[in-house]
């Protein structure tokens, strides 16, 4: 494993209503003292499949995150979001090439990372927890089915505004999980970057005997695997971190 001399920096980029993702990323990280995250955001307000809304995730506005986080020499950039759920994995398979392309920095994402999490366990059947409109949650159960992923339970809220997920309070998402584990799947998934899934994981799994997959969560494990360094000293955060990237 990597002996980490200096610090290993991990760039985040962020959307700028989600007040989520960078608590709970640094609480994942607390583990860690020689890796650091770095944020940069850029505007997201609102998630449907309006046209306003599926335009706030063009490349060019996450280049512009992106670059700036490379002004800080970061080892790793995440898009910690889960866009591409609706708008099909390409999205983030093109923003990575572009990302790279223009710093020259390894960069993922929360959806790509959570498939590596799914092929680490080989799970095929999946349960998937969210706070989306009824029809982003179809258009993502699509783009699961698209790339190999039965999703045989599911729950979501009906919101749309992206701040408002930061309000679901921890007793909301253990019914969800609850709720789609009464159908063994074979891994679950809190997937939106803006819902305290983290928070919830470790005794949800303890719970229900399933592995549970936050999208926060995902592409740092993702990141520091990649890079050679253990993450099992990350042990309050559940199976994730306990996991090898294949």
């Amino acid at each position: 494993m990597q002996s980490l001399r200096t610090p290993f920096r991990i760039g985040v980029i962020t959307p700028s209503s989600n007040t989520v993702l960078e608590p709970m990323t640094q609480e994942i990280l607390r583990f860690l003292p020689n890796v650091t995250a770095h944020f940069s955001r850029f505007p997201v307000l609102s998630i449907s499949l309006k046209e306003n809304a599926l335009k706030q995730f063009e490349t060019d506005e996450l280049l512009r995150a992106a670059k700036l986080l490379a002004d800080a020499r970061v080892d790793a950039i995440i898009w910690s979001g889960t866009s591409s759920g609706w708008l099909g994995i390409g999205a983030d398979q093109e923003l990575c090439e572009v990302i790279k392309t223009a710093t020259g920095i390894y960069t993922t994402t929360s959806v790509l990372a959570l498939f590596d999490a799914f092929e680490a366990v080989n799970a095929k059947r999946i349960g998937l927890c969210t706070p989306y409109l009824d029809d982003v949650q179809t258009r993502i159960i699509e783009t699961f089915r698209r790339n190999g992923y039965e999703t045989v339970a599911e729950s979501h809220l009906g919101l749309e505004e992206n701040f408002s997920f930061c309000t679901v309070q921890e007793p909301a998402i253990d019914e969800m999980v609850t709720a789609v584990a009464t159908e063994k799947p074979e891994a679950i998934t809190i997937f939106c970057t803006n819902l305290r899934g983290v928070a919830v994981v470790k005794r949800m799994e303890a719970k229900i005997g399933i592995p549970v997959f936050d999208t926060v969560a995902t592409p740092i494990w993702a990141v520091l695997q990649r890079a050679g360094i253990d993450t099992s000293e990350i042990s309050d955060h559940g199976k994730l971190f306990s996991l090898k990237l294949k």
